[in-house]
């Protein structure tokens, strides 16, 4: 059974860099054809993909928010982190990870969610 589960601070500051981890089980994030990404939805609005880590390392992000996000995993822990620079109280928002199988082909699908973890910028 694959399992997702983010990880960080509740509460960040404006202007400061907000952290999250998701932790995998039950699958490898080298496993060929998967992708493993982070989407947001602040309060009232649609989801939002910020961007992703392919199953060889390379990173693709939302062009609006290119700038300030950076993914990266570690694959002895299996956990793959998202950073997101110079947040301002618009990146409030539920942060979700979860891997995209067959990645890269026409049967591409997001099939397993983490629960999402709430981010609030605030003073």
């Amino acid at each position: 059974q694959v399992q997702l589960q983010e990880s960080g601070p509740g509460l960040v500051k404006p202007s400061q860099t907000l952290s999250l981890t998701c932790t995998v089980s039950g699958a490898s994030l080298t496993t060929r054809y998967t992708a493993w990404s982070w989407s947001r939805q602040p309060p009232g609005k649609g989801l939002e993909w910020m961007g992703l880590i392919g199953d060889d390392g390379r990173t693709w992000y939302n062009p609006s928010l290119k700038s300030r996000t950076s993914i990266s995993r570690d694959t002895s822990k299996s956990q793959f982190s998202l950073q997101l620079s110079s947040v301002t109280p618009d990146d409030t928002a539920v942060y979700y990870c979860y891997r995209i199988a067959a990645w890269g082909t026409i049967a591409s699908m997001e099939d397993y969610w983490g629960q999402g973890t709430q981010v609030t910028v605030s003073s």
